[in-house]
């Protein structure tokens, strides 16, 4: 069965973390899904920045709604990260090909979908009374929790470096 991580954003607000995500999807290999509508223009600079010359790299798909996005990826694994989901990330497996969608920074995912996914509605502890963690983290850590679990298939290894780096 082929493994792949597909980074969904839904209705991202903040550029930088946007750029950041982009950034982790480049160096992990995983694909990044945009939801619309979004909080920014697509060639704002900090986006850029943030993403630094990592856009040439990436494997990114727009949406103009959650329905366009719906039609074409409802039946795959998605995995809904939400504060208010009742098990923890660590909970679930993640096999094959798997969807980690990520609401917005203000409101996170419309409660509507957690609600109706329960199965798949996952959490990153925190401690009480405390809102969220900062999006492009939340991303990385669940994105890595992921490639720990298959061993970080395809990624470099020790002594693997470009000699560019030393």
């Amino acid at each position: 069965m082929k493994r792949k991580i597909n980074i969904v954003l839904y209705s991202p607000e903040i550029p930088q973390n946007t750029g950041n995500i982009a950034r982790t999807c480049s160096v992990t290999g995983a694909a990044l899904h945009i939801i619309k509508p979004i909080g920014f223009e697509i060639s704002d600079r900090t986006l850029k920045r943030a993403g630094l010359d990592y856009w040439n790299t990436l494997e990114i798909y727009y949406y103009e709604n959650y329905g366009e996005f719906e039609s074409k990826h409802g039946d795959k694994n998605i995995y809904y990260f939400s504060a208010h989901a009742k098990q923890k990330y660590t909970d679930v497996e993640y096999e094959g090909e798997v969807y980690i969608m990520f609401g917005k920074e203000t409101d996170g995912l419309p409660k509507e979908l957690i609600m109706e996914n329960p199965e798949r509605a996952v959490r990153i502890p925190m401690l009480q009374n405390r809102r969220c963690l900062n999006l492009s983290n939340s991303v990385a850590i669940a994105t890595y929790e992921i490639l720990r679990r298959w061993d970080f298939e395809g990624l470099i290894e020790v002594g693997e470096f470009p000699d560019r780096w030393f």
